[in-house]
């Protein structure tokens, strides 16, 4: 019950529950009180007409002939009563205290001239009988049958009518008040710094088109922002490069010693660290780079071929039989870092190529290390995130590896999935948009 009665989780069934409870309050309100009005009106000019035709009907057969007054019946008969010249059928006293409107009416048309008697007669349909005697001592029955108000037969479709105008109105109200929220929301989920999104359309009421227009340069800001990081970024990690350069001219002078090779060592990290510090920047511009049209099979083949005459353990299975029209040098150097987390982590990788009856490609590049824990799956694509605790570049990599791989994916327009294999390892999925 109480499932029942729990209040909407969306806001436009909300408006449209309250709208539409309102109207249909206010509605019923109005069609209430003009209906009982309606109601007074008709029932008290049906019990006037009764009570002028009882009263001239009874005074006209009490003056006819005894003879002539059956003649007169069928003539001053009416849908709901009629006269009888007997005793009636046996029925029971009527309750006084609560009788019909009719039987009122007839007791004040004629009941100062006449006797009446009132009697409710059993059966199914319910009536009663009035029973009086005429001046020449015969008697008179008026048979009474009431009957409800009659109400108009198009009535009930206008009723239908003016509630099907009230839910359209509560439809189109609720749709103009919620779209430009959804628009608006639709717009923040769909906010890409990376990338130029659809900019939402500035017309409308002057609230929506404020939120519109504030969303927009909200937008702007952040590109803005994020693109100066980027840029600086770059810049620090391209300035780096010629100081650790002759740093390492400097070292290879010295006497070999053991402090000589940790020193270069160092120097090797700091140079690897720089290199994907700009790699890391330079992705963030991966959709600059001109399209062009390539046979998938060869490439990956080509990219497979020079892991392997490197003496690595990379394979190729599967094709796509696919001429992809895409950005080659990001598509490579995505599946570049997703081969060299394999053969870091798992000791060797298999990339396979798959496309499915829609004609989805999907490209697999699987290994046999450790995997990852699920609850770091989406964490180690943020930049300098490593799963190795340990700190040691030479195990745990700068952790730019698969945010530079996330950032050229989403260039590309693919979308990047990591999951752990059933049987162990990794799998590293890049879905590519088929454009051609």
């Amino acid at each position: 019950m109480m499932s029942l009665l729990r209040w909407p989780s969306t806001l436009a069934t909300r408006l449209a529950l309250i709208f539409l409870t309102g109207l249909v309050l206010a509605y019923g309100l109005s069609f209430a009180s003009q209906f009982y009005e309606r109601y007074q009106t008709g029932r008290d000019v049906m019990l006037g007409n009764l009570e002028h035709d009882v009263s001239t009907a009874v005074a006209l057969i009490d003056r006819l002939p005894a003879d002539e007054r059956a003649t007169w019946l069928s003539l001053l008969a009416r849908r709901n009563y009629r006269y009888r010249l007997d005793e009636g059928l046996p029925g029971v006293p009527m309750d006084m205290d609560q009788p019909y409107m009719a039987a009122v009416s007839i007791e004040r048309a004629i009941g100062e001239r006449y006797r009446l008697r009132f009697e409710n007669i059993p059966a199914p349909t319910p009536h009663f009988q009035v029973h009086l005697i005429l001046s020449d001592g015969k008697p008179l029955t008026v048979d009474v049958t009431p009957g409800p108000i009659p109400v108009a037969q198009w009535l009930p479709v206008v009723l239908i009518l003016q509630l099907v105008v009230l839910l359209v109105c509560t439809w189109l109200a609720v749709r103009m008040a919620i779209r430009p929220l959804t628009r608006l929301a639709h717009a923040v989920d769909h906010l890409d710094p990376d990338a130029s999104g659809p900019v939402l359309d500035e017309r409308g009421p002057q609230e929506v088109a404020y939120a519109a227009r504030a969303v927009n340069e909200l937008q702007g800001r952040i590109g803005a922002y994020l693109k100066e990081r980027m840029q600086l970024l770059a810049a620090i990690s391209h300035d780096l490069q010629t100081p650790i350069t002759r740093m390492k001219l400097r070292v290879e002078q010295m006497e070999t010693s053991v402090e000589r090779d940790r020193l270069w060592s160092d120097l090797n990290e700091m140079q690897h660290l720089v290199r994907e510090g700009v790699a890391y920047a330079r992705s963030m511009d991966g959709a600059s780079e001109t399209l062009c049209r390539i046979d998938l099979d060869s490439f990956l083949d080509s990219l497979v071929c020079d892991y392997q005459d490197s003496g690595q353990a990379v394979s190729l299975s599967g094709s796509s039989g696919l001429l992809l029209e895409t950005r080659p040098h990001a598509l490579r150097r995505v599946l570049s870092n997703l081969v060299d987390n394999a053969l870091k982590y798992g000791g060797g990788a298999r990339v396979d190529v798959q496309r499915d009856v829609q004609g989805k490609v999907r490209v697999q590049v699987l290994d046999e290390g450790p995997g990852i824990a699920e609850e770091e799956l989406q964490e180690v694509f943020k930049p300098f995130y490593r799963v190795e605790s340990s700190r040691n570049r030479s195990t745990g990599g700068t952790g730019l590896g698969l945010a530079i791989a996330l950032q050229l994916s989403q260039a590309l327009g693919a979308r990047l999935i990591l999951r752990n294999r059933e049987h162990g390892g990794l799998c590293a999925e890049l879905e590519l948009n088929v454009t051609g």
